[in-house]
């Protein structure tokens, strides 16, 4: 839970300057949260507008156990944020999260969503924690509203292109593979994406085409050597796939895979 704290903060804050916030990051790296937390508290007094500040406060002091205290400091931030801006009730989900309320963390990024309803970011941040989550239909709904509100990011794409083919709707997740692809031409994530639903399609040729995409942008990745093996013995390319296959293997694919597809690309 620590990693995935300070992950999120260093995501958050950066690290470009040694303001009170990189200082308190640092303790909390050191796992000294009572001296981050001070330190903040301190900050807060001299420049209460300061918001980065409040939220990481704000985190830390959920790390910490204290949501009640969280809360409060959620509170500040909303008097202090600027009109339209959900980030008080996203920190306030955050802070649930890391408290393992989960419950409690969607109903605040929904309630983020429901305060600023011309910003993506609510519906986008209770979708994606949705779909980890494993409740695909909850994040369906979340993350098309986030997209029609205006988030067009690679990774929200991938990630409704995910939720759509847990739902079995493949031509939906299509379209948000390829919309990802237009937002970041070279996220390997939607293109994996793409190959993928090709072969839940069997169309060959489509995955075929995805897979020499990704192995143009990472020669060494073995499943995309496999995916297109798969493809070029649907299309009738024997000797294509069996080359295919030794390459596989040379990128260190998994024998029983490799074997797998042998068998059947040589069966009469």
């Amino acid at each position: 839970m620590r990693l995935a704290l300070i992950s999120a903060l260093v995501v958050a804050f950066g690290c470009a300057q040694l303001t009170p916030v990189d200082r308190a990051l640092a303790m909390v790296r050191q796992h000294k949260d009572p001296e981050a937390i001070a330190l903040l508290r301190e900050e807060l007094v001299k420049h209460p507008d300061d918001l980065p500040a409040r939220k990481l406060l704000i985190r830390v002091l959920a790390n910490e156990g204290d949501l009640g205290a969280a809360r409060a400091e959620v509170d500040e931030l909303a008097k202090r944020a600027p009109p339209g801006d959900p980030s008080p009730w996203i920190e306030l989900g955050h802070a649930y999260e890391l408290a393992h309320k989960f419950d409690e963390a969607l109903a605040a990024y929904d309630d983020a969503a429901t305060r600023a309803p011309e910003s993506p970011l609510g519906p986008r941040e209770g979708g994606m924690r949705c779909a980890r989550w494993g409740e695909a239909t909850e994040a369906l709904t979340r993350l098309e509203e986030a997209v029609k509100r205006g988030s067009r990011d690679a990774e929200t794409f991938h990630t409704l292109g995910l939720v759509r083919v847990h739902l079995h709707d493949l031509k939906g997740a299509a379209q948000a593979y390829r919309e990802g692809l237009r937002a970041d031409p070279e996220s390997r994530e939607n293109l994996l994406g793409l190959a993928t639903v090709a072969v839940l399609s069997n169309d060959p040729a489509s995955a075929l085409i995805a897979y020499d995409a990704l192995l143009t942008m990472v020669p060494s990745f073995a499943p995309a050597e496999l995916g297109r093996a798969w493809a070029l013995a649907k299309l009738g390319k024997k000797a294509e796939a069996e080359k295919a296959l030794d390459r596989a293997a040379e990128l260190g694919a998994l024998a029983a895979d490799v074997d797998k597809q042998r068998a059947a690309l040589r069966s009469p």
